[in-house]
């Protein structure tokens, strides 16, 4: 049911809308935290992964299907949706359905592109037989009434609509760009223009006639092996129809590099901040790796905490300062975690020092160790120049690091490294450990 206090009621039956959420998504630039799961499936905010925002708006709007497009690494994915009771989506004329690739022994038989993506599930479109198909990207963080987006789609007698929102100009290259008039009708598109001429970026969020959709992509699939929705399909429609443009002035954002995901978590220890996760109704799966039977987190009277967020079943007995940490973390005696983010299960030992740090599952770092020692240089990634350039240190699930280790800025480790067994005590700013070790899908 609809929550009225949370989003203004709406004229149309949101039961007419079928939502369809890509989720297969690679996100490379998140480096080792999606080499075992795909970028919705990283875990934010202590309890959450990122397809829980797009799950969540799509719950708070009152749709009731909802059919999920996995690809890469999908099991913890998959895993973690269930039959999306955490979100409400089970029920007789409810569902939260996941839509594997169609696949066979063939390169060819992967999606090549979102609008193909979306063109090899017609059936299962059509067999809703929605008024409204509504495409929605599973990798942001933010809050949008998907109702309210809709009420705009029908008001402007579009054929299709796409959410927008200013960016500074300087930043407008990142994305594409919308072009629009004074009446909000979609003039011309730019995919990540070198000199973008727009302020308007595309959300990735997507409303559509239904028919309209199917016919686009029979027409623009069919032409070619593989199709974008930016690249192709807009392009295409802009001809043919009118596309009007939803100007969303909420929070969103894209975690999809180290320091955004490192910058959006930030936000959680302000209270000021607009990233308010409680008053959004973000809902997870909390049956999930039995997250919800954690106890409290627990202090030690000797141990010291400020400004972070600590999740049920941490343990702490040393210092942690402008941190976030996942359920199960903890931090030992006289251990100092400071500007970082660990998640589920990740342990520092006695003495051990982590600084601008993000720590995936299951990371040990050893006693005495060093995380982030900036005395180790400042040099970005040999590796990953564009992914590793503003300091960070991203630590693979799984790894572990020995005692008096020390580990340098802009450093990638991978999953399962074992920095004992490979007899490496110090990694240099700018380096990074590969590990060719047992490998584990789930994440």
């Amino acid at each position: 049911m609809r929550d009225a206090a949370r989003f203004p009621e709406q004229r149309f039956d949101m039961r007419g809308v079928l939502a369809l959420i890509l989720a297969g998504g690679v996100g490379s630039r998140l480096n080792v935290l999606v080499k075992r799961r795909a970028k919705p499936a990283v875990p934010f905010g202590s309890v959450y992964r990122i397809i829980d925002f797009t799950l969540s708006n799509a719950m708070n709007s009152g749709i009731e299907r909802v059919g999920i497009l996995t690809q890469y690494l999908p099991y913890s994915l998959t895993r973690h949706l269930g039959r999306g009771e955490s979100w409400g989506l089970v029920g007789r004329a409810r569902e939260a359905r996941i839509l594997p690739p169609h696949t066979g022994s063939r390169e060819a038989d992967w999606y090549r592109g979102t609008a193909d993506a979306i063109h090899r599930n017609r059936d299962y479109i059509q067999r809703h037989a929605p008024e409204i198909t509504l495409v929605l990207s599973g990798d942001h963080i933010y809050r949008m009434d998907y109702a309210a987006m809709i009420e705009h789609h029908i008001r402007a007698r579009a054929g299709a609509t796409i959410a927008v929102m200013r960016v500074p100009l300087s930043q407008a290259h990142l994305f594409g760009t919308i072009l629009a008039d004074g009446e909000d009708r979609i003039t011309g598109f730019e995919e990540k223009p070198a000199q973008p001429t727009s302020d308007l970026v595309s959300l990735g969020v997507y409303a559509f006639q239904t028919d309209l959709l199917l016919r686009a992509l029979d027409e623009v699939c069919g032409l070619q092996g593989g199709s974008d929705f930016g690249r192709d399909l807009f392009p295409f429609l802009l001809e043919r129809e009118r596309l009007s443009a939803y100007r969303f002035h909420g929070y969103w954002q894209d975690v999809g590099t180290i320091k955004a995901y490192f910058d959006t978590t930030m936000e959680l220890l302000d209270p000021d901040s607009a990233l308010d996760l409680p008053r959004w109704n973000v809902r997870t799966n909390l049956g999930e790796d039995r997250l919800g039977d954690h106890p409290p987190a627990y202090v030690a009277s000797a141990a010291r905490v400020r400004r972070s967020i600590l999740a049920r079943g941490c343990r702490i007995h040393g210092t942690v300062e402008g941190s976030a940490l996942s359920p199960g973390v903890i931090v030992e005696t006289g251990a100092v975690v400071r500007d970082s983010i660990l998640l589920h299960d990740a342990r520092v030992r006695a003495g051990a020092v982590v600084e601008g740090t993000v720590a995936d599952k299951q990371v040990e770092i050893g006693p005495l160790a060093r995380v982030g020692d900036p005395a180790l240089g400042d040099e970005i990634s040999r590796a990953f120049p564009t992914h590793l350039d503003q300091g960070m240190t991203v630590i693979g699930k799984g790894a572990r690091l020995p005692a008096r280790c020390r580990v340098g800025r802009n450093v990638s480790i991978d999953p399962g490294a074992d920095l004992g067994r490979l007899e490496v005590d110090t990694v240099a700013a700018g380096e990074s450990v590969r590990w060719e070790g047992e490998t584990e899908e789930r994440s």
